[in-house]
């Protein structure tokens, strides 16, 4: 089982960038997808969630209106659109896959927003 995250960098303050989050070894169209975060010093945090069809997503407040959770099932993939990036997003993102009892994260991508 494997999930590799790609797409992290350095951005400005306002800038865009999207994650991905590509999975191999699970039946990937099954399983409930997420991002999360941690920063420097600070606990892990649920950034979004997209139900199995992609038929349901949820976000953390702090993104809402910013960020957009999709998948694409044929590619194995999923994806997080990041807009108006501030310099609090900066984090490192992860993307996890569960059902039911079953958990699967990737090791994460180094997302910094800095002038």
């Amino acid at each position: 089982v494997q999930l590799v995250e790609s797409g992290g960098g350095l951005v400005q303050p306002g800038g865009s960038l999207r994650l991905s989050c590509v999975a191999s070894g699970f039946t990937f169209s099954s399983y409930d997808m997420s991002w999360y975060r941690q920063a420097p010093g600070k606990e892990r945090e649920l950034v979004a969630t997209i139900t199995p069809s992609g038929g349901r997503t949820n976000y953390a407040d702090s993104v809402k209106g910013r960020f957009t959770i999709s998948r694409d099932n044929a590619k194995n993939t999923v994806y997080l659109q990041m807009n108006s990036l501030e310099p609090e997003d900066t984090a490192v993102y992860c993307c996890k896959g569960t059902r039911w009892s079953r958990t699967y994260w990737g090791q994460g991508t180094q997302v910094t927003v800095s002038s």
